[in-house]
C-alpha cells in the first residue's frame, strides 16, 4: 500500500517539484496539493493523507496556524515542515507544536524519502544541518519551562537510547540492540521526556544535543 501524501506550499514550482520526486518512488502517492492552510483544511474534510508536507510561510493561513487547526480537529496526521534557512524562529515553534521532522526545500530525494518513512512510522527525523541551526537559535526562543524540567541527569542507557533516536532508529530497533522489550524502550523514552521537560521525540533530541548528551 502506498503512502498517501498531501503537499501544502504556496509556490507552484515547489509543489510540482516535490510531486515529481515523490511519485518517482513507487511507495508514495501524492493525493493532493494546497497553496495555503485553509485549502489544506478543506481537503482534509474529504480525504486524509498518511503524512503532510507543510510550508511555514503561506498567505491566508500559515503553517503554524494550520498545525493548530489540525490538532484542534484531533486529526492524527504526522506533519513534516518544509523550511528555508531564514525561518529559525518558526522552526522552533513548529518543533514545539509536534512536527515530526523538518526538510530544507533544497534537500535531496534520499532525505525526503527517509524523513517521510520515519514520520509515517511515528518517529522523528531532523536533518543534521537543521539540528545545528536549532542549537544556535537564541536560548530565549528555545526556552524550556524550568518548573517542568527534572534536575536528574540522563543515565548512560538513556543517553544511548536518545542518541539512537537522533539517528532515526525505531523503538523496535533500539530494543533489539539492547536485548529488551519494545515497551521498555517506550517507558525509558517517557522517563527521558520527563527529565528533559519535553513532549516529543524531536524536541527531546534537540534538548539532549543542547545539554551536551549528544554530539553531532
Amino acid at each position: 500500500m502506498k503512502t498517501k501524501i498531501l503537499i501544502v506550499d504556496d509556490h507552484l514550482l515547489v509543489r510540482e517539484g516535490l510531486k515529481l520526486i515523490l511519485e518517482a518512488n513507487e511507495s508514495f502517492e501524492v493525493i493532493g496539493e494546497a497553496q495555503n492552510g485553509k485549502k489544506a483544511l478543506d481537503f482534509l474534510e474529504y480525504e486524509l493523507p498518511d503524512v503532510i508536507l507543510l510550508d511555514l510561510k503561506m498567505p491566508i493561513m500559515s503553517g503554524l496556524d494550520t498545525m493548530d487547526q489540525i490538532k484542534t480537529r484531533q486529526l492524527d496526521i504526522p506533519i513534516i515542515i518544509l523550511t528555508t534557512y531564514n525561518e529559525d524562529g518558526l522552526m522552533v515553534k513548529g518543533l514545539k507544536a509536534g512536527a515530526k521532522g523538518y526538510l530544507l526545500k533544497d534537500t535531496d530525494r534520499y532525505n525526503l524519502y527517509r524523513t517521510i518513512e520515519s514520520a509515517v512510522r511515528g518517529d522523528s527525523l531532523i536533518q543534521p544541518e537543521i539540528m545545528e541551526k536549532l542549537l544556535h537559535i537564541n536560548d530565549a526562543a528555545f526556552s524550556i519551562n524550568n518548573d517542568t524540567v527534572n534536575s536528574q541527569q540522563l543515565s548512560k542507557k538513556e543517553i544511548y537510547i536518545i542518541t539512537k533516536v537522533a539517528n532515526g532508529y525505531r523503538n523496535k530497533e533500539i530494543a533489539c540492540e539492547l536485548g529488551i522489550a519494545e515497551r521498555t524502550v517506550k517507558s525509558r523514552l517517557t522517563n527521558i521526556y520527563n527529565k528533559l521537560g519535553v513532549n516529543s521525540r524531536s524536541e527531546a533530541v534537540s534538548v539532549a544535543i543542547k545539554q551536551g548528551y549528544i554530539n553531532l
